[in-house]
């Protein structure tokens, strides 16, 4: 008896033919809606890093004119 995965289970429980047909190893006739939408998903899932990523460097810059403003103006102040 082989382990069910927890793939499996979301399959059964979204479309329980889907899983009967997948587990029969028969195919889907839409192979090119199913293409799509995997590039769909890898495309956003791209956008999605990249604003994450920009948001973190936004963030270290402004960490940065906070770091250049104080040092600016605790030397102003020391003269």
């Amino acid at each position: 008896m082989r382990p069910i995965r927890a793939s499996e289970i979301g399959t059964y429980l979204y479309c329980r033919r889907a899983w009967w047909y997948r587990k029969n190893g028969t195919e889907p006739d839409n192979q090119a809606e199913l293409a799509t939408g995997t590039s769909l998903h890898r495309q956003h899932g791209r956008q999605i890093l990249a604003a994450g990523l920009t948001r973190t460097l936004g963030l270290l810059l402004l960490l940065l004119a906070l770091i250049f403003l104080a040092a600016y103006a605790t030397s102003a102040l020391i003269k």
